[in-house]
Order: C-alpha cells, then sequence, then structure tokens
C-alpha cells in the first residue's frame, strides 16, 4: 500500500508540471525527420475509424503524400479490405478524400502488431534477390526502398527501431501531433451566473485542462515504455 500510494503521489505532483509532456515530446521526435524523398509513406494504423489515432495519422499522411507525389502509401492495419465497412477500408477513404489516387495506395493487412507489420512490409517492398547478402544499393546489392513512418508521437521511437531491426536502412519518422487552439479560453465565473459560493476556475488553465492532460500523457509514456521493454527482451529492437 505504501508503494502503491508513493507512485500514485508522484504521478500526482508530475501532473502538476510539464515533465509528462516533455517526455512524451521527445519520444516522438528522437526519430523525427525526413532526410530524403521516400518510397513508401508507411501508415501505421492505430484505433478503428474514425477515431482520433486514425485520422490524425490519415491528415499527416496526406500531407506527406502531397509532398512526395511518387511515394506510394502503405496502410497498416489488419482487418479484412473486402469489407467496405472495415476500419482499414475506411483509413483508405479518408487517404482518398485527402488527394491521395486510389492507385497509390497498399495495404498490409495481416500484421497484429508492430514487429508484424514491419516484416510484412519488408517482404512487400524489398526486391527478391536472395544471392545478395548486402543491402543499401552499389553494385550487386539490393536497392533497398526508403520509407517513412507516420505513428502517434508516443510509438515513433519504438516503430522506427522495430523497422530498422526488421532489415530496412532508410527509416525516417513523422510523428501525428495534435495542435492545441490558439484562442484564451479563460473566462469569469462571475459574469456566467451560477452559485458564487462555487470556487472560480475559470483563470487556471492548469486545474481546468493541463493537469488532466499532464495524467494523459503519464498513461501513454508508461505504457509505451513497458512496450519498448517488451520488445527489447524479445529482440525486436
Amino acid at each position: 500500500m505504501i508503494i502503491f500510494g508513493s507512485v500514485f503521489l508522484l504521478q500526482i505532483i508530475l501532473a502538476l508540471t510539464s515533465a509528462p509532456f516533455w517526455i512524451w515530446y521527445g519520444m516522438g521526435t528522437k526519430h523525427a525527420g525526413i532526410s530524403r524523398p521516400p518510397d513508401y509513406i508507411v501508415v501505421l494504423g492505430g484505433g478503428g475509424m474514425p477515431s482520433e489515432s486514425g485520422l490524425m495519422r490519415c491528415w499527416y499522411a496526406g500531407k506527406a503524400a502531397g509532398f512526395f507525389p511518387n511515394a506510394k502509401v502503405i496502410i497498416a492495419l489488419p482487418g479484412d479490405t473486402a469489407d467496405s465497412l472495415s476500419s482499414v477500408r475506411g483509413m483508405k477513404r479518408e487517404l482518398i478524400l485527402r488527394g491521395i489516387a486510389p492507385e497509390r495506395i497498399l495495404f498490409e493487412d495481416s500484421g497484429t502488431n508492430t514487429r508484424a507489420q514491419a516484416m510484412n512490409i519488408y517482404r512487400m517492398t524489398s526486391p527478391p534477390n536472395p544471392l545478395s547478402s548486402r543491402r543499401g544499393g552499389g553494385e550487386g546489392g539490393e536497392v533497398q526502398p526508403g520509407l517513412l513512418l507516420i505513428t502517434s508521437p508516443e510509438h515513433l521511437y519504438r516503430a522506427v527501431l522495430v523497422f530498422k531491426k526488421a532489415g530496412f536502412l532508410k527509416v525516417d519518422g513523422l510523428p501525428a501531433f495534435e495542435e492545441a487552439i490558439e484562442a484564451d479560453i479563460t473566462f469569469k465565473g462571475k459574469k456566467l451566473g451560477g452559485r458564487r459560493w462555487v470556487p472560480d476556475v475559470g483563470e487556471s488553465i492548469t486545474v481546468r485542462y493541463q493537469f488532466w492532460t499532464q495524467m494523459h500523457y503519464e498513461m501513454l509514456v508508461v505504457r509505451e515504455w513497458m512496450a519498448t521493454g517488451y520488445y527489447w527482451v524479445k529482440g525486436w529492437i
């Protein structure tokens, strides 16, 4: 009880700071960046469609596909591509709405975790050359495709390492960060009426939003740390 109580108290204290955000932000930017035009833009599936993670990733994929018109787009999400109501087909429709031509879109619909998706996409995109032990191009070696991974910020660090472990040498990452609104959302409780004896929290963004947002970041970070640790022990990264 003392241990659990101490952990809970630490979570509360951290949620009153910006530390969870910066840890989460670091996970999204550690391997972020685009060093070359990709051959494939890989949209790693999150939840169903529509969902916050799915729509965010599709939004970034649409932007990336516009910048790199020669790149194919791979949707990595398990599902039935023959079912028009499936989430994987829903992601395709969303990408088409964002200006991506249907013929550019491919599916990786069988992998049920990041490791399986990376292995399947490696088989999809790497040219067959069983006699060559060299990768990355050059005389007698495979010309390996470049990837741009799009996923949620907390997942990007692990995803890039997993795809490199699967055999890809050219892996860039684009984190699907959300944007905060620009408007001032404070308010004066007295102007809105109601019971005067209730404390006015209209001026405190921390109480209304930031504390709960930091708690959410804590959950994302801890879960991703555990997943990364498991992948490391398994030898997948």
